[in-house]
């Protein structure tokens, strides 16, 4: 299997299935010099990790990280720095009735077509809980870019067809850790517990959009053409399982807009140029030009639901019913946003060493 590496100088590896002993990474092309310790780590995955509210799934797992190697005196000192955390709350014995079933909406059909064989016990690796080892790596990501004081903020902006109005820097700062879907508007998250509570006890599941902002990032960041900064962006968003949609800036509204509405004035400010808005969401041509870079993406309902639906037993090649049972997700989105940042960070790590913002290890 391809496709388990993320990066080309700041680079991770991820491993392992969601019903396996455990899960990890191996991170390669830290600067030496970082102070780094577990509790960085274990921060993120505390925001990610199940079990934590009535929206998220009731899976029990601590998600306590352990670091194998790559550091010395509480520094990174250049070499690979491996990770892992135990799954330790594990119950295969709902998808024992599934092993020839495939789940609609999730990647059982497609893995099976093309290895011939899957780990059936909860999605194996295409499982939500691969995220964990992004969520590790991008906490490095988030420190090394700290250093260069640039900061970078998730939040649920819709839930269904329940969204937010205008928000602040200091909203998002101050409320989103502070309500169970990740909204920095408490009014409206409210709103959108409720919407998910509806849904959940109608066996169904909702999505939403969530919005990342990473801030002072300079510039002159990205490498035009098939590298551009916000190319690797969009690919790494839609690498998240469960996203469907990315957009930087105004993204797909860009389609209603005239030239005169779309293009962002420059500006001085202080000496500095600037934009006076920020439809290209911070970038140009591929590159940073200085101001916030936005993005968006679009989360698909949970795919495991307990309504009855239809699917193919491949083992006897007819149609049969299902119903999933286990532990799932109403709403995916507050556990994305974590996700999402570290996947934001991963990239404006890479790029920003490759570009020589930041000194590579020798």
């Amino acid at each position: 299997m391809g496709g388990n590496s993320f990066g080309e100088v700041f680079r991770i590896t991820t491993w392992g299935e969601s019903h396996g002993k455990a899960v990890g990474m191996v991170l390669d092309g830290c600067p030496a010099g970082l102070e780094l310790c577990e509790a960085d780590i274990q921060a993120e995955l505390d925001r990610r990790r199940p079990g934590q509210s009535i929206v998220t799934s009731a899976r029990e797992e601590t998600d306590k990280i352990e670091i194998l190697s790559g550091l010395f005196d509480g520094k990174t000192i250049g070499t690979p720095i491996s990770m892992l955390v135990q799954n330790v709350d594990v119950d295969s014995s709902k998808y024992e009735s599934l092993r020839y079933t495939p789940r609609p909406g999730h990647a059982d059909f497609t893995y099976e077509l093309k290895y011939g064989i899957r780990d059936w016990r909860g999605g194996g690796r295409s499982a939500a809980r691969e995220t964990v080892a992004r969520v590790a790596g991008g906490a490095i990501a988030k420190k090394l870019l700290k250093s260069q004081k640039i900061e970078i903020l998730g939040h649920v902006t819709q839930i269904g067809g329940i969204s937010v109005g205008w928000t602040t820097l200091d909203q998002i700062r101050e409320n989103v850790e502070q309500n169970i879907v990740r909204c920095a508007d408490m009014e409206t998250a409210e709103r959108m517990i409720q919407h998910i509570k509806k849904v959940q006890a109608n066996k169904d599941s909702v999505g939403g959009i969530i919005e990342i902002i990473a801030l002072n990032v300079p510039a002159g960041v990205g490498e035009p053409v098939f590298d551009k900064l916000d190319a690797d962006l969009a690919k790494a968003l839609m690498s998240i399982g469960s996203v469907k949609g990315v957009d930087i800036g105004v993204g797909f509204r860009c389609a209603t807009m005239q030239g005169s509405e779309m293009n962002d004035p420059f500006v001085l400010r202080k000496g500095i140029v600037m934009t006076y808005t920020n439809n290209a969401g911070g970038v140009l041509g591929g590159i940073s030009n200085g101001m916030p870079i936005v993005c968006r993406i679009a989360v698909k309902p949970t795919p495991s639901i307990e309504r009855i639906q239809k699917t193919v037993d491949l083992a006897e090649k007819k149609e049969r019913d299902i119903q999933i049972k286990g532990r799932h997700d109403p709403c995916i989105c507050p556990r994305i946003v974590p996700v999402a940042e570290a996947m934001v960070a991963l990239v404006l790590a890479d790029q920003m060493i490759i570009g020589g913002f930041i000194r590579p290890s020798k």
